[in-house]
């Protein structure tokens, strides 16, 4: 078989993995496509995304449109004449004009179990419902959100203490590796795609900071499960005083029940804090501006024992 001409468009590390895992099969796409720069940093100086990065160091041709609505951006894709698009997280939708330009259609790298987990945050959602096994699904492409029949999925088992980010590179090293398994019955057909189960589906939105923040009233298993699916963005967090303070790391513990919020203690062993059922045991925080600490040496920068946060 002739190598298929590949158009691979994404953004993030996450999609570094499946572009890097191409090339080193010896399947380099012909062009990139991925996001336009944007500001970063405390300069907020234009910072080029991880793609783009790794593109560049392949001598890859990259494009940077700041929409795919444009003509003149389709009449340039088309141009390419790609036997298939590979979509990684790219963050712009692709229009029907879009979709229909590859012979074999597009082809996008999901970071879950589909149906479960459609939507832009699959990984988050994972950790803070307790699923048990996660994985990553190539799906073909359509107009729906994530609503594509998927051609392979590869699952495997959630580790209890897992974050979002230490989840996020085995879906990456999955998803790269499964990409380049698959590509070539993709691509000449012989590797039929299965409808999803609409019926079975469920959706992970965006993120915002304001998801992220700790609410003692809640049960303590879910305020641990968000302190590892907001590691490492944006950082589950709470108030103390004025300043807006971030978990890292907790782990459920045993204690007394007291209103939600009381510090029941704060030492060594980290820092006790009453929830809605149950205490959270915080161990590893930062305040605005400083590193990340252990919670016992927070401890002994603030008086916090029978504190209400």
């Amino acid at each position: 078989m002739t190598e298929p001409r590949i158009i691979f468009a994404g953004t993030p590390a996450f999609a570094v993995a499946s572009l890097k895992a191409l090339v080193e099969a010896g399947q380099e796409p012909c062009a990139v496509l991925t996001q336009p720069d944007r500001p970063a940093g405390r300069g907020k100086k234009l910072a080029a995304s991880p793609v783009k990065h790794y593109a560049l160091e392949q001598a890859i041709p990259v494009l940077q449109p700041p929409t795919l609505r444009d003509a003149d951006v389709v009449a340039e894709l088309n141009a390419l004449r790609p036997d298939i698009m590979i979509v990684a997280a790219y963050g712009l939708i692709l229009p029907q004009a879009v979709l229909d330009i590859p012979r074999a259609g597009c082809l996008n790298v999901h970071a879950s179990l589909l149906p479960r987990w459609r939507g832009a945050a699959p990984i988050q959602a994972a950790i803070l419902a307790g699923d048990e096994r996660s994985g990553v699904c190539l799906m073909a492409m359509e107009a729906g959100l994530d609503t594509g029949a998927v051609f392979a999925c590869d699952a495997f088992d959630v580790d209890k203490h897992e974050t979002a980010g230490e989840l996020h590179d085995r879906l990456a090293d999955t998803g790269g590796a499964l990409l380049v398994r698959h590509l070539e019955a993709i691509v000449d057909g012989s590797l039929t795609a299965t409808p999803q189960q609409d019926e079975h589906a469920t959706y992970a939105p965006k993120i915002t900071s304001a998801d992220a923040e700790l609410d003692w009233q809640q049960p303590a298993a879910d305020l641990e499960r968000k302190v590892r699916a907001y590691n490492p963005v944006p950082g589950a967090w709470f108030m103390l005083g004025d300043e807006r303070v971030k978990c890292w790391q907790a782990r459920c513990a045993a204690g007394i029940q007291a209103p939600a919020g009381t510090v029941l203690a704060a030492g060594p062993d980290g820092i006790d804090v009453s929830c809605g059922d149950g205490v959270l045991k915080l161990e590893s925080l930062q305040r605005p501006g400083k590193r990340s600490v252990t919670s016992a040496e927070l401890a002994t920068q603030i008086d916090l024992t029978g504190r209400q946060l």
